[in-house]
């Protein structure tokens, strides 16, 4: 069969296969993953909801957990829905145009989900080291600017991902062994040399976290050397706990992300299963946990929303 690219009008959609191996069971994978879903949506959507209600969170750190909420939101409703779709009614054709638009949505958030955990990170140690100024450097004018930095650094980079695939020739096999459209599964694909894909897809995971991972662990350095000078251990306590939150979703998020990023290119001891399975569970866990466990250590936050789920 003669080779084509991407831009070809007349290319052949892709097939996502779901989870190879467990097509059978696909109907009941769909029930937890459905219920992940659904509770990440409300919870998020609460959280931006009492947020945007409420004029005393009108505040940076709660603009923060906003950016963070509608990170979540965008990158799993990017996947979730289609894998449903599979798992549910065996639709498993996606466009071409639908495959890299995804795989843009996907990965650029994933992106600017990091940038959002680097300036929470700032956010806490201007808070903790430097109170007595906090309400002049952290502002919401600020915080949105620096989330805008980090929406055009997530799309910049990523944006070169679909452009390449879309210039390799592909030639019979149209069958993604996957839920969504990652880049690394769509690019193996290709009958033609991906070099290039697999290269610059590696140098953003490792510059991109190698440098949020560097800015994050700065600020947690100068946040303890600044607790450590402290004598009082009840204001050791405090400051910790306001990083508390912070540091449990850095724990579910840089190890789950380098995971899914590196077993496509080294994982070929992994079964394909294992690798999907944990990479739906990113999206789908992140999303689920990160308002519970800010809605838990936010004392302020979690006494807005008891107000207005007790109404409900």
């Amino acid at each position: 069969m003669p080779a084509f690219n991407l831009t070809d009008p007349d290319a052949s959609p892709f097939i996502l296969m779901g989870i190879p191996g467990l097509e059978t069971a696909h109907i009941w994978i769909s029930i937890p993953f459905s219920t992940f879903y659904i509770m990440g949506l409300l919870g998020n959507f609460m959280v931006l909801f009492v947020i945007g209600k409420e004029q005393t969170l009108h505040k940076p750190m709660y603009l923060l957990l906003c950016m963070l909420a509608l990170t979540e939101i965008g990158t799993s409703t990017s996947v979730m829905p289609k894998v449903l779709c599979i798992f549910w009614f065996n639709l498993k054709d996606i466009t071409v145009a639908g495959c890299l638009t995804q795989m843009l949505f996907l990965h650029a958030g994933t992106i600017m989900h990091s940038a959002v955990l680097v300036t929470m990170a700032f956010d806490r140690y201007v808070a903790i080291c430097n109170p007595l100024r906090y309400t002049i450097i952290v502002t919401n004018a600020r915080i949105a600017k620096l989330g805008l930095v980090g929406f055009l650094r997530a799309f910049l980079l990523i944006l070169p991902l679909p452009l390449l695939l879309s210039r390799q020739p592909f030639c019979a096999n149209h069958i993604i062994p996957h839920t969504y459209c990652d880049h690394m599964a769509v690019a193996k694909l290709s009958c033609g040399d991906i070099t290039v894909n697999r290269i610059y897809g590696l140098v953003i995971v490792f510059v991109v976290i190698s440098l949020d991972l560097t800015l994050i662990a700065l600020s947690y350095g100068l946040i303890i050397r600044a607790v450590l000078r402290v004598s009082s251990k009840k204001a050791h306590q405090k400051a910790l706990n306001t990083c508390t939150a912070h540091v449990g979703v850095m724990m579910m998020s840089y190890p789950a992300f380098l995971f899914s990023s590196l077993t496509h290119r080294f994982g070929q001891g992994v079964a394909p299963h294992v690798h999907i399975i944990l990479a739906n569970m990113y999206y789908l866990l992140l999303p689920m946990f990160n308002p519970i466990i800010y809605g838990v250590k936010s004392v302020e936050l979690r006494e807005k929303l008891g107000k207005y789920t007790c109404r409900m």
